[in-house]
């Protein structure tokens, strides 16, 4: 899971991988087969997410670096009236992503398999209810860390894509990256931090189910953090 930093080029610069180990035949089948029919591909106009999906969708929410797909698979099954945009540029990710969808039969999930900042400034203002960005690679070298998405540039894309009294969803196990999203959200005008105390940020929201990567936290002794901001009103 590794969703790219703001720059201020225009053409954007990934880090990272963007395929792993050879797929299987039946991964390739529904990349070659499926993928198609979900693509997003790079606009060149504004593009309303709510147009995406085959039926009208209550909300909309995204899903930034969904690394293999598990989380947004099971938000998508249990919300099944919301339509859910996935952004992930590493292939066998979105090869497990399909599989997901194909297995559970989901019909309100769209994939853009792109750096999902060819996206962003194409969308309208308040296009989502809810924004996710779990377990990113945290680049915890000092030299790197204008990779990390959370930063000024994407932050004030946030702000405007996520409509007032929404939420952006950031969870990491690595320290590096919580200090520093921290440091830039919390003195953000735009959001205001939902915890009330220590179990706001030590326990996952109820609603959310864990990513393989929390799991291979907890398992190798990490400990995951979740920071819940909320999109201010006013």
């Amino acid at each position: 899971m590794n969703p790219p930093s703001a720059s201020n080029s225009e053409e954007p610069r990934f880090y990272g991988r963007r395929k792993g180990k050879p797929l299987k035949a039946s991964r390739l089948g529904l990349i070659e087969e499926l993928l198609p029919e979900l693509r997003i591909a790079v606009p060149e106009k504004t593009l309303d997410p709510r147009t995406l999906f085959a039926f009208p969708v209550s909300a909309v929410r995204m899903e930034i670096g969904f690394g293999a797909g598990e989380h947004l698979a099971r938000q998508a099954l249990a919300n099944p009236d919301v339509g859910f945009i996935g952004a992930e540029v590493f292939l066998n990710g979105v090869a497990s992503l399909l599989r997901h969808i194909h297995e559970l039969g989901l019909k309100n999930v769209r994939i853009f398999n792109e750096d999902v900042r060819f996206l962003l400034p194409h969308l309208p203002d308040a296009s989502f209810e809810r924004i996710s960005l779990l377990f990113p690679d945290p680049w915890p070298k000092a030299r790197h860390a204008k990779r990390r998405f959370v930063g000024p540039e994407n932050l004030r894309e946030m702000e405007r894509l996520i409509v007032p009294g929404g939420e952006f969803r950031v969870a990491s196990d690595h320290p590096v990256y919580i200090d520093w999203a921290l440091l830039h959200l919390i003195p953000h005008a735009g959001f205001e931090w939902a915890a009330r105390g220590p179990e706001g940020w030590r326990s996952r929201p109820a609603d959310s189910t864990a990513t393989r990567y929390e799991e291979k936290a907890v398992k190798q002794g990490r400990t995951p953090f979740f920071l819940n901001f909320l999109r201010r009103t006013s």
